[in-house]
Order: structure tokens, then C-alpha cells, then sequence
């Protein structure tokens, strides 16, 4: 049985702070009342020490995983089912049921001091295989070095529904196909007739809020549409820093396409 669904354990865990619940401007709620139903709740787990083995400086974080409150009640019904159908070996299913996206606090962030911050979308090619046909394993690596480094600390977000820019790894491989037949990475998106990118950066933002509220913060992105999403939902002391790494001959052309669509890559960067 998973913990977060045993009662005893999920009171111990709201007891020692471990398990809270933040609505959509990162403000606290009560875990032990139900959620509201006309607004998106986030449930937090943590903080988790978690020594990384990742990067060159392999700092030791502190994680929390966050899960919507809405999927979490579906999750939670079905697991009533599961136990009194007596389908434990059905358990499994239940973790496709949940983007459980992820908060890496590295070093000792503070709200004065302009936090370093990387929201990241999942990548199982780049991050976990080490594709080379993105930037994103790179990117992650990269990012937890430099935010490890910055005097100010600061915050991975990793965003665990991004997959293929919002549209899931089953698509993102079909789109691979069509690249390999000369479509760019947005064309191919087209083609399939999806959007060029449908991320949705709301949970992220009500994180940032939480962690760090609407103060200054430096986020590692080239995507401006990305500041742009969270300025929408609050976040407007935003400045930008370039996050360029692993070019190499194998995503030479992906990088050119995001540069056309809108990144602030230049020929310079490609080199």
C-alpha cells in the first residue's frame, strides 16, 4: 500500500510538517480539509534529503514531490477499489495516474536573494537515455551545477507532465519519426495536428509562489513564452539567463528550429 493513502500515515506525516497543501498563489491550506473544487491545489511531500549523483558538484537537496489535489482524489477512490476488489497486484496502475512533478532546493535560498531557478520539462530521452537529439540532459545537469554554485541558491522544478512539450512520449516518438523524414521538431508536431507547445505551467508557478513568492528570481531559460506563462499567473519579477549547453552535431538542427521559433539562441551559440 502506498503510504500517502494509509491514514496513520498520512496524519504523522501532516503532523511533522512533512505532507502540507498550497492552493494556486502558494499559500498554505489545511491538509486535513478537503480541497477545493473550483481551484487547483497542490498536496507537498517533504522536504526529502536527497544526495545527487548527478552534475559535477553532487550536492545534497532537499525534494518535494508535488501532486495535483484533484488527481490525487482519483487516485486515492481508485485505490479503495483496488483493496476491496483485492486487486493488489493492480497498484501499479495507479502511478500512471498522477504527473507528480518534483521541487530540488539546492544550497540555502532565501526570498532576498533572487533565487537561480531551472523549470524543467521532463525528458526521458535526454535526461534518462542521454539523447543527444535534444539539449535537455545537458540542460538538467547544467542547471543543477550552476544553481549548486550560485551564492543565492536556488530551485529546480521539475516538471513531470512535459513530456515532448506537452504532448506525452507516445506522440514525441511518433514525432521523432516524422523529423527523421525532414519535418522539424514544430512541424511534426503540426503534422500529427498538436500544438507547438501545450505545457502548462500553472503547478510550476504555484510552487514558485509558495517557495518564493513574487520577488526578484533569475530563471535559466532561452524560452521567453516561458516567462511570458508565468508572468501570467503572477510571477513578474522575472530576469532571464541564458542556459546554453550540449550542442553538438546530433541537435544542431533542433536547437536552429526552437532559434526560429522564438528562443534567444543565436548563430554564435550553435558554433
Amino acid at each position: 500500500m502506498f503510504t500517502y493513502l494509509n491514514p496513520e500515515i498520512r496524519e504523522r506525516l501532516i503532523s511533522s510538517g512533512k505532507l502540507t497543501r498550497i492552493d494556486a498563489h502558494g499559500q498554505a491550506l489545511d491538509p486535513r480539509m478537503p480541497p477545493p473544487t473550483d481551484a487547483t491545489a497542490l498536496n507537498l511531500l517533504g522536504p526529502i534529503p536527497l544526495p545527487l549523483g548527478r552534475g559535477e558538484r553532487h550536492p545534497t537537496v532537499r525534494w518535494y514531490a508535488a501532486v495535483r489535489s484533484t488527481e490525487l482524489r482519483e487516485v486515492e477512490a481508485l485505490a479503495g477499489t483496488l483493496r476491496d476488489s483485492g486487486g493488489q497486484h493492480l497498484f501499479s496502475t495507479l502511478a500512471s495516474s498522477m504527473a507528480v512533478n518534483s521541487v530540488l532546493v539546492i544550497g540555502e535560498p532565501s526570498k532576498e536573494s533572487a533565487p537561480l531557478v531551472r523549470v524543467h520539462s521532463s525528458c526521458l530521452t535526454g535526461d534518462v537515455f542521454g539523447s543527444r537529439r535534444c539539449e535537455c540532459g545537458p540542460q538538467l545537469e547544467a542547471a543543477i551545477d550552476r544553481i549548486a554554485q550560485d551564492p543565492a541558491g536556488g530551485y529546480l522544478i521539475y516538471m513531470a507532465g512535459h513530456e515532448g512539450r506537452g504532448i506525452g512520449l507516445w506522440a514525441k516518438a511518433a514525432t521523432y519519426l516524422l523529423q527523421d523524414e525532414g519535418e522539424n521538431t514544430y512541424q511534426a508536431n503540426r503534422s500529427l495536428g498538436l500544438p507547438d507547445d501545450s505545457r502548462d505551467f500553472s503547478d510550476a508557478a504555484s510552487l514558485l509562489h509558495h517557495f518564493v513568492g513574487n520577488e526578484p528570481m533569475r530563471l535559466l531559460t532561452n524560452n521567453p513564452k516561458k516567462i511570458a506563462d508565468l508572468a501570467e499567473h503572477g510571477l513578474t519579477h522575472i530576469s532571464p539567463e541564458k542556459h546554453i549547453t550540449g550542442v553538438d552535431e546530433c541537435n544542431l538542427r533542433y536547437l536552429s528550429a526552437k532559434a526560429e521559433w522564438g528562443h534567444k539562441i543565436t548563430p554564435a551559440d550553435l558554433d
